[in-house]
């Protein structure tokens, strides 16, 4: 069977209405704006990953922010989160530089990609359960043209649960791993590597519960599996 392109497969998300809730609220918030951002014009559908695509990481996050890639149309661009992260790839060596603005910005990633379990702004970021499954197809078709992805690392609780069920449907016997900060759980050959880190969102980085520190540990590990200094 033909092996779709990463065109053939953003063109079909990008045009993507199957969710009439979330359809809604991010097209209401793209229209309302916020102040800070009323001279933009906001991307307002669905948001594709972003990356290497011959990245050997994976960084699976929850959902775009309401007015971060709801607005910039790139993941983690344009708010605290993304601060964050980009940040801690830029201290990593995963990123060329340490913010993430809007698309012209010439940032690039190196040999990571990003994603999320759902692919427009929810409300209260909260997806539905039905929301969380309609679009897991778009997450399985970027894993399957992500060829060399040797290490998946989730952003929050709810993509972990997304990752875990994802890699179900792929065929890979995954146990009930809980969620935890810094999990790490080796499969067995080809399935790769899962590591987890709380969600680099400004309620856990302005509470401390995610700091800097943290966040780069978990992205040192990640690098040492990549290495082969970790097993």
């Amino acid at each position: 069977m033909e092996t779709e392109t990463w065109d053939e497969l953003n063109a079909e998300l990008i045009a993507c209405r199957r969710c009439p809730r979330l359809v809604t609220h991010r097209e209401a918030v793209a229209a309302t704006k916020r102040r800070a951002y009323r001279d933009w014009t906001y991307w307002g559908r669905p948001v594709p990953g972003f990356g290497d695509p011959q990245a050997r990481l994976l960084l699976v996050g929850l959902a775009p922010g309401a007015h971060g890639s709801n607005r910039t149309g790139r993941m983690f661009t344009g708010d605290s989160s993304g601060d964050t992260l980009y940040g801690a790839l830029y201290r990593a060596g995963l990123a060329n530089q340490p913010q993430a603005l809007a698309l012209d910005d010439g940032l690039r990633l190196h040999d990571v990609f990003i994603t999320a379990v759902v692919r427009c702004a929810p409300p209260d970021n909260r997806p539905s359960p039905e929301e969380l499954r309609a679009c897991q197809g778009f997450l399985l078709r970027e894993m399957a043209l992500l060829t060399h992805v040797r290490v998946i690392l989730a952003l929050g609780a709810i993509a972990w649960q997304g990752v875990l069920s994802a890699l179900r449907t792929r065929g890979a016997e995954v146990p009930a791993f809980p969620f935890a900060h810094g999990a790490e759980h080796v499969l067995p050959a080809p399935w790769p590597v899962l590591m987890a880190t709380y969600h680099p969102s400004r309620q856990n980085t302005q509470t401390g519960r995610l700091t800097p520190a943290m966040l780069d540990a978990v992205l040192l590990r990640a690098r040492a599996y990549l290495d082969g200094l970790a097993s």
